[in-house]
């Protein structure tokens, strides 16, 4: 008999101690003229390292929003990556807010001065009046490397434009092609200790015609007499275009939790769903 398993992340999970949070940042993404790409990249870069997302939000280019949700995680103790708002344009308010939310202020950072002339120098070409650091033009653009007080950069390896860090925050720019390796730079720089610590795995069935309702209290007696594990639901009203279970409205049952406390619990919630009267259909 096919054993269940869905999905086995033969990773490691995240202490127990650590969370990791995103923060999408921007109207753009809220209005649905951008399609946010950055919360299924950070969750394949932290799965690839055995970790988990634990929260994500999205946020419209507000300062007052952005401020008082940066005030909120900086107390949280969570690592956390917000992408987005850190340009030089009137609807970047990340850095601003940042600075607020610590009480302090931005500064224009030496290695991000240093860095965004050296790009001003390469997009010039030879040519000295782009090159001229002096221009309002040019003197604008530096306002792209002035981060709160206290701040490390963190390089950006597609144009040299620095994001930067601060308490465990990682702010990144709105360009997916920019902010993935920014954050995999992050994670294998910071948190390379978290990497690979527990076995996790995830386990489940179709419960076809499962009613939520009727299977709830034997998920929460499982999560009960079975401490680190978790038991997830996932209805469906089916998909016409499959076949079998699939096609008709069903539930997705299972657990997660690591590796050595699944065997028991897999089990008692399998016994359990057929007691009350369900057929299991195994995953293919």
């Amino acid at each position: 008999m096919n054993d269940g398993i869905k999905k086995v992340m033969v990773d490691k999970a995240v202490k127990p101690s650590r969370r990791f949070g995103l923060f999408v940042i921007g109207d753009e993404i809220l209005s649905g003229r951008r399609q946010d790409k950055h919360l299924s990249k950070l969750i394949e870069l932290l799965s690839e390292r055995g970790l988990n997302l634990s929260w994500a939000k999205y946020l419209a280019d507000d300062p007052e929003q952005i401020t008082k949700s940066l005030k909120d995680s900086f107390l949280s103790g969570d690592v956390v990556f917000s992408t987005g708002g850190i340009g030089a344009t009137p609807d970047d308010h990340t850095r601003q807010c940042a600075a607020l939310a610590l009480g302090t202020k931005t500064e224009l950072h030496p290695s991000a001065q240093e860095l965004i002339a050296g790009r001003i120098q390469s997009m010039a070409e030879g040519d000295p009046i782009k090159a001229d650091l002096s221009t309002p033009e040019n003197q604008h653009r530096f306002k792209m490397g002035e981060f709160p007080r206290g701040s490390d950069i963190i390089p950006n390896p597609y144009n040299q434009i620095p994001g930067f860090s601060i308490r465990e925050h990682y702010f990144l720019p709105g360009f997916p092609v920019m902010a993935a390796p920014m954050m995999s730079w992050c994670l294998d720089t910071y948190y390379k200790d978290l990497f690979h610590q527990v076995s996790w795995v995830e386990k489940s069935f179709i419960v076809p015609e499962g009613i939520e309702s009727t299977l709830t209290p034997l998920m929460e007696r499982i999560e009960t007499n079975y401490p680190g594990i978790k038991v997830f639901s996932l209805p469906s009203v089916g998909d016409s275009s499959k076949h079998g279970v699939y096609a008709q409205r069903h539930i997705e049952l299972g657990i997660k939790g690591e590796e050595n406390l699944i065997p028991s619990a897999w089990n008692a919630l399998r016994d359990g769903t057929q007691a009350l009267g369900y057929e299991i259909h195994d995953i293919e």
